[in-house]
Parts: structure tokens; sequence; C-alpha cells
């Protein structure tokens, strides 16, 4: 099954009614998909996978910053959050560097949601893929990856 596919068919279990868009070209930044939606970037919610003392941690940040990885790390109780390798990013989620989804990977992952993500009405997210996006609302994206809001940046 494809990586897009997981991640429709767990929109779908999790009752999620979400616009999905398709695009030629790659929408692999946050600054591209805002370009491609005509919305601003910060209504990107960028699917950032970290190693938390070697777990996965999955970051869902606004397009609009960077994540302070030392505040993450003392937010969820590690010594040291990092950028994770792409081959640690596909083994944890079944989806490449750039085009990581929320949903839709082997295991869940513990989730951590941007509260700046909540103060747009909809909220972009990448499908499975460089190609593809979804809508949905900050209030499911914290309910379908069973996320903790948070401050990132």
């Amino acid at each position: 099954m494809r990586a897009v596919d997981r991640v429709l068919a767990a929109l779908a279990a999790a009752g999620v009614q979400a616009d999905v868009r398709r695009f030629e070209e790659p929408v692999a930044t946050a600054a591209a998909a805002a370009a491609a939606l005509g919305c601003p970037v910060g209504a990107i919610a960028n699917s950032l996978v970290f190693e938390a003392d070697g777990a996965p941690l999955l970051v869902l940040a606004s397009g609009a910053h960077r994540v302070d990885t030392a505040k993450v790390a003392a937010l969820v109780g590690v010594r040291r959050v990092r950028r994770a390798a792409p081959a640690f990013v596909l083994a944890a989620t079944g989806q490449e560097v750039g085009g990581v989804a929320p949903v839709g990977h082997p295991a869940p992952l513990r989730t951590v949601v941007d509260v700046d993500l909540a103060a747009h009405p909809v909220v972009w997210a990448g499908g499975g893929d460089h190609h593809t996006m979804f809508a949905a609302s900050y209030d499911e994206l914290l309910r379908i990856t069973a996320g903790e809001a948070a401050a990132v940046a």
C-alpha cells in the first residue's frame, strides 16, 4: 500500500473528512505548500521527525517558524532532541522527508502539536508524499495524532 493510501485510510478511520489536494510539482517545503495552496505559511503543519534520546518524536510545527529542540527536549523529558536522519524518518513513518504526514505510520509516534497552528481555522499537512496535502482543523490534528499541544518555537 502506498504511503498516501495509508494516510487516507488513517484519516477515514478517524472520521476526518479531509480536503485532499494532489499537486503536479512537489510541495516539500512549507513555503512551496503555502504558495500552491494560497494560504499563509503559518497554516502549514510541518511534520518533522526528531530523534529524542533514540526514539522517534513527531513535531507538527507551524511553517512560520523553527522548532526549538532544547525547549522540546525539556517538554518531553529527554536529554536531547535532534533532527532525525532520512533513513530513521523512513523507518519510523514509512514516508520520506519532505512528505511526512501526521498519520499513516507503521506504529503511532509520540507527537507534539505546535499551539501556533491553532490560530488558523484550516491547517494543511503532508499527505504521505511530496505531492499531496490534506486540510484539517487544529483540534482534528490533536485528536488523530493523540498529540500534546505545546509551544515549540
